[in-house]
């Protein structure tokens, strides 16, 4: 757990969240009726939205994969981590490294709830309560420091996320996590967006009121772009994710493409004159 556990927040389950429409899309259970309506209505603006995010948990599991085999990378943080599911972070990990060191972060009550149950499992395992938009508080948690050492590469995960989040906050929080990574680390940035202006307003706009403002945007690739300014991505590029190193997994087929989500995976290069 975190260095201080937190007097309990109160959860207004008549507030649709971002995590728990995601775990109903993705077929989970840990959501409520205001989450599944709230879906619904997204699906009448974006109809892929279930098979976006089927195929969004497929690339979180191989890119995990690839960093710990392929990168040798055996430290993770999981900002925005979400509700459990089936083939979490530290489950992919371990499979490859049984020694991976993973740390979950996430402040929405229901997800510390459920993760603090499922996922605290064992002595590489962490639950940070923390927003993840403060990355200086969140880095200097006690139970994070004890678990990641940030003298050593780390993998920093923003999976799906970042659309959460406004626009100063999002690349703030990038730019502020790439600047403590040594060289080495690694960082997996992905997050909604839209070629159509008037997806990008209407599902904003939607999402926005559903939460009460725990939201930020639907991006465009461009934008995207951006949080990946002076690192080294890696191939295949920056991209639609259900088509980043496919496996042999059977992913459903997106038929429709008012959204997507789009990134990739970069290394953290040295700095001019340290290489």
């Amino acid at each position: 757990m975190s260095d201080s556990a937190p007097a309990q927040r109160p959860i207004d389950v008549t507030v649709p969240s971002a995590a728990r429409m995601y775990d109903f899309l993705l077929g989970g259970n840990s959501n409520f009726a205001s989450d599944r309506l709230a879906v619904e209505e997204l699906l009448v603006t974006a109809p892929n939205s279930r098979e976006l995010a089927v195929n969004n948990r497929a690339f979180l599991r191989r890119v995990v994969r690839t960093i710990v085999a392929e990168y040798g990378i055996d430290q993770i943080i999981d900002h925005g981590s979400g509700l459990p599911t089936q083939d979490n972070v530290h489950q992919v990990a371990q499979r490859v490294n049984d020694r991976c060191r993973v740390a979950y972060v996430d402040n929405d009550p229901v997800v510390l709830t459920h993760a603090r149950a499922l996922l605290d499992e064992n002595e590489n395992v962490a639950v940070i309560d923390a927003d993840m938009a403060d990355t200086d508080k969140l880095l200097a948690d006690r139970r994070l420091r004890e678990l990641i050492d940030l003298k050593r590469p780390v993998a920093a995960l923003f999976v799906s996320v970042l659309h959460c989040v406004d626009d100063e906050k999002a690349a703030a929080m990038v730019r502020e996590t790439l600047r403590r990574l040594v060289p080495g680390s690694v960082v997996v940035v992905c997050q909604l967006v839209s070629d159509d202006p008037e997806v990008r307003r209407k599902v904003t706009a939607l999402m926005d009121e559903q939460t009460h403002g725990q939201w930020g945007r639907v991006r465009t690739a461009r934008e995207v772009d951006a949080y990946f300014e002076g690192l080294d991505v890696q191939p295949p590029g920056l991209g639609d994710v259900s088509l980043w190193r496919p496996d042999n997994e059977v992913l459903p087929r997106q038929r429709t493409q008012e959204w997507t989500e789009y990134g990739g995976l970069a290394l953290v290069p040295a700095a001019p004159g340290n290489a």
